[in-house]
């Protein structure tokens, strides 16, 4: 089964909904981001939370110990890393790490045999952005990693495109952040039904 994540969770609401639907993981975005939220606010939402449902904490290029601080006031299951943050760095962290390579074309994947230990993300890369840009890059690129290592699909996807990713790419999981929002930081819980359905339906055909 496709795990499944909803990122960029900004209000207890969401998290409820998304948590409801049976969803593996909620992604807490701590960088820059329209849907970046405070850990004061993440720590009052984790408490109403599942426990078996992931928490995880998405930094841009941040000190060690402020990711540590935050981590642990805010319960987080897992990190995920969307700067330039290197092997070294992402093995220091006792929690598991999911470290995210923006795609831009084929030269864009040349150093994840580096990082080894850790679980690799593909996003679209945006010159200005680190995550979030809405777009999906070339699934080609994707497929050709697909023989070396398995990967989180993220980048552009929607209820309407998810389940031929799933099919095609075959990806441990899938990351969705703006394609199931209303607006920037607010989920729309219809968009967050069919993406599951979507996945669930993908995965009944693989």
């Amino acid at each position: 089964m496709t795990w499944i994540k909803i990122c960029g969770i900004t209000n207890k609401e969401d998290a409820l909904k998304a948590a409801s639907l049976g969803v593996d993981a909620v992604g807490f975005i701590f960088a820059p981001s329209p849907r970046r939220v405070d850990p004061s606010t993440v720590e009052q939402i984790v408490q109403h939370l599942p426990p078996l449902l992931l928490k995880g904490g998405v930094f841009v290029d941040r000190d060690f110990s402020e990711v540590e601080k935050i981590a642990n006031d805010c319960q987080l299951s897992f990190l995920q890393f969307h700067g330039e943050e290197s092997p070294s760095y992402c093995r220091r962290f006792s929690l598991p790490v999911i470290k995210a390579f923006r795609i831009k074309g084929p030269e864009s994947i040349r150093n994840i045999d580096l990082y080894l230990g850790v679980s690799i993300l593909l996003d679209t890369y945006h010159p200005a952005k680190a995550g979030g840009t809405g777009d999906p890059f070339p699934w080609e690129i994707a497929l050709g990693l697909k023989e070396k290592r398995n990967f989180i699909l993220s980048g552009g996807l929607t209820p309407e495109n998810v389940g031929e990713a799933v099919r095609s790419l075959r990806p441990f999981g899938v990351d969705v952040g703006s394609g199931v929002e209303s607006m920037p930081g607010r989920k729309d819980l219809s968009k967050m039904v069919e993406f599951v359905k979507e996945v669930k339906r993908a995965d009944e055909k693989t």
